[in-house]
């Protein structure tokens, strides 16, 4: 497994705190793009977030350290889906990070479109049976199928389900659905926390709180970027109005450090580089470095 070297790695660090076997932190960039509906351009995601994260301050205040030097940071190469679609690319997804998993590394995965996320959610259970998966999204992708395919970036969700125990998985900001997803979220027993009940105060003024009470000790995070409110993120395929901010976002994952609760990997999805708009690859990245910040 080849990682990238310090000019195209995550936050552009030098081999001796970038390599595969002394970092604690694994980065796996999935360019997969496949099934997109509205936007498209998901596949150059993770080059560009890379290319941003070199702009990313190593240092933060709120842990006052340098994380990146504390447990290293590695980059393997981007996966290579050539000629592998659906079932076959989440395969490749899945072995890689059960690869590294059995290596006692902390995965991120950088897609690509969301229908990447079932494969790392899938190696992670079979580690942590008793974990939570925590959504963040505008769409609850709980559609059995969608365009004719069960793979779409619209079903990631129900495939999820189809393994994991549906009363474990809790949703926040989902504003766009439709009625049969609706339906087996109630059904099934999905925690789902709508940006539309936040937005009126149903889950009180620290809504973060009431999210972080329904999760296990054990969390597995599945962000889409469509989460936050476009004025701050318009780079994604489909975005939806009456998002979120980033500090009310950061307030989540500090609630769950305060309880004690570990995020064991996650994955950050569904930016489609703008070239204008390089705050949304920026963004991407420093959320990715705050929530590494933050777990560890």
């Amino acid at each position: 497994m080849k990682t990238l070297n310090v000019e195209s790695n995550f936050l552009a660090i030098e081999e001796e705190y970038s390599n595969l076997q002394s970092s604690k932190i694994v980065i796996v960039p999935a360019p997969y793009e496949h099934t997109v509906s509205y936007g498209g351009g998901t596949a150059n995601a993770p080059e560009a977030i890379l290319k941003a994260s070199a702009f990313v301050e190593f240092f933060d205040d709120e842990t006052a350290r340098e994380l990146c030097y504390d447990k290293g940071i590695a980059t393997i190469e981007p996966l290579d889906f050539s000629g592998k679609v659906d079932d076959v690319a989440l395969q490749l997804i899945e072995d890689t990070v059960d690869q590294l998993l059995d290596m006692d590394k902390f995965v991120v995965t950088i897609g690509g479109e969301h229908t990447i996320s079932s494969a790392p959610i899938k190696s992670h259970f079979k580690k942590h049976p008793n974990m939570s998966v925590l959504q963040f999204d505008a769409h609850s992708d709980f559609r059995d199928t969608y365009q004719d395919s069960k793979y779409s970036h619209a079903s990631v969700m129900a495939r999820v389900a189809e393994f994991f125990p549906n009363e474990r998985i809790t949703q926040v900001g989902i504003r766009a659905q439709c009625i049969e997803e609706y339906n087996f979220i109630k059904a099934n027993k999905v925690k789902t926390f709508y940006a539309s009940a936040i937005g009126r105060g149903l889950h009180g003024e620290q809504w973060q709180k009431s999210v972080v009470d329904t999760l296990a000790d054990e969390i597995y995070v599945t962000f889409d970027l469509d989460y936050f409110d476009p004025s701050i993120m318009p780079a994604t395929g489909t975005p939806e109005p009456d998002g979120f901010l980033y500090n009310e976002t950061i307030q989540l994952f500090r609630e769950i450090r305060r309880r004690n609760k570990r995020i064991i990997g996650f994955d950050v999805v569904e930016l489609a580089p703008v070239e204008i708009l390089h705050h949304c690859d920026l963004t991407s990245a420093r959320l990715i470095y705050k929530i590494l910040n933050l777990q560890f």
